[in-house]
């Protein structure tokens, strides 16, 4: 139990994998034919959808359900209760809620009809839109997301659709949602498994975050770990998505679609793959013994190592891509994530493909990618068990920027590495899914 507790601390408060999705998707899938040349779609209010397709949307989720039964280990049965059963008396806001209900999303979460602008690309003729109608989470100091409004029947670029909803799912979906967070609904999952379940942002960790590949030992100590919901949230949103496709409503296609792919390239990050990249299991048993004998120095410091060299890649990966965006420049990173070649590499998408193949990889390159942080990044911010970064990441964020130039090529390779995976698996997911929604839909 010590040596979980201990674990647990390993994560950090906040569990975002890459910050801003969007301005990725949009070099990842800029110059794939299905995106690029797809034709226009309208927009359309998330209620139309469920009101035209009621009945399908009813099949669709209990089918989901059934086979995350089965298959998915771990899985946290939907109550009964919390089914989506097609009524066409009720009014579109009871509609809406009970479709959230049996997703298992925050009844907070906003599925506005919105876009997130590529910031190569500023769309200027826009008003911009409050964070606040789009995210339930507020935005923090240094937030890229810049937002814009759609109106019900304009058209709009599959690539922005798409890219835009690729970030969605850290804007409140998944928090709160276990039995043991304050103002929890009823949703059946159980008691938080990882994360502090006292912390809001921490409690969507378990939503985007996968240990699958820690070992027998491990998962023997600390066996909630195994407990989480990624795949299941590819599952639904992919559904969604290929119904939304073979049922005309183009616009949620693509919409559902980015949704799904936020959670495999969480997964393609080492530090949401791995529970301590830069430590051995032998180690982290060490130094828990050592503080349970009265010397918690090692301990507290691996944790907090640990935290900071996972903000500090994120942070020097958002303000690269950030920076290039705005300047239109192309560098390492943007090339990464266009690299068409890395695709046919990997295996066809499957309903295994999140855990055998995405997880796997980024597991294996935890040790690789922690090592690249300490090279790459000044020794305060990665190597000083005593400094906390997340504490202060709007003061010394551009320190960081500054200083890491000299001494960023290591680094620069691996968040390159990393990114062509990012683009890589994105596309291999959303060529999946396009291809299910090619087949003729099941005779129920």
């Amino acid at each position: 139990m010590r040596l979980l507790i201990f674990l647990l601390a390993l994560l950090p408060p906040v569990a975002q994998a890459w910050g801003n999705h969007s301005p990725m998707c949009y070099r990842a899938f800029e110059r794939v034919p299905e995106v690029a040349n797809a034709a226009a779609v309208k927009a359309e209010p998330l209620v139309d959808f469920l009101r035209a397709q009621e009945a399908e949307i009813a099949r669709t989720l209990d089918a989901q359900e059934a086979w995350a039964r089965e298959h998915l280990r771990g899985h946290a049965p939907r109550p009964d209760a919390l089914r989506f059963v097609a009524d066409a008396d009720r009014s579109d806001a009871d509609r809406r809620t009970a479709f959230l209900h049996a997703l298992r999303l925050s009844p907070q979460s906003r599925l506005a009809l919105y876009l997130q602008v590529d910031p190569r690309e500023p769309d200027t003729s826009r008003p911009p839109l409050d964070g606040a109608q789009v995210s339930a989470v507020p935005n923090s100091k240094g937030a890229t997301q810049r937002f814009v409004a759609l109106q019900p029947g304009e058209a709009v670029a599959p690539l922005a659709v798409l890219a835009s909803a690729c970030d969605e799912p850290d804007y409140g979906h998944d928090l709160n949602l276990f039995d043991d967070n304050p103002a929890h609904p009823d949703y059946g999952f159980g008691k938080q498994p990882f994360g502090n379940p006292a912390v809001a942002i921490s409690s969507q960790a378990p939503f985007h975050m996968a240990f699958f590949h820690q070992g027998r030992v491990f998962n023997t100590l600390a066996p909630s770990f195994a407990r989480t919901f990624t795949e299941l949230r590819v599952q639904q949103y992919g559904g969604l998505a290929v119904l939304a496709w073979q049922t005309g409503h183009a616009y949620w296609g693509w919409r559902f679609a980015g949704l799904a792919l936020h959670h495999v390239q969480d997964l393609t990050q080492p530090y949401h793959a791995s529970a301590a990249p830069g430590a051995t299991l032998r180690y982290m048993m060490w130094v828990n013994l050592k503080a349970q004998l009265g010397a918690p120095a090692d301990r507290q410091g691996l944790v907090v190592l640990q935290s900071n060299r996972h903000f500090v890649l994120e942070n020097f990966q958002t303000r690269w891509i950030m920076d290039n965006a705005r300047r239109r420049r192309d560098g390492p990173l943007e090339q990464a994530l266009r690299d068409l070649a890395l695709d046919g590499r990997y295996p066809a998408w499957s309903a295994g493909y999140v855990r055998d193949v995405v997880a796997a990889e980024a597991f294996t390159a935890g040790p690789r990618t922690d090592a690249a942080v300490v090279v790459g990044a000044p020794a305060q911010f990665v190597t000083d068990p005593n400094f906390d970064f997340a504490a202060n990441e709007a003061a010394l964020g551009p320190e960081l920027a500054r200083d890491i130039q000299g001494q960023r090529d290591a680094l620069a390779r691996e968040v390159a590495r990393l990114l062509s995976h990012f683009g890589a698996h994105s596309r291999n997911g959303l060529r999946g899914l396009l291809r299910q929604a090619e087949e003729p839909p099941r005779i129920r």
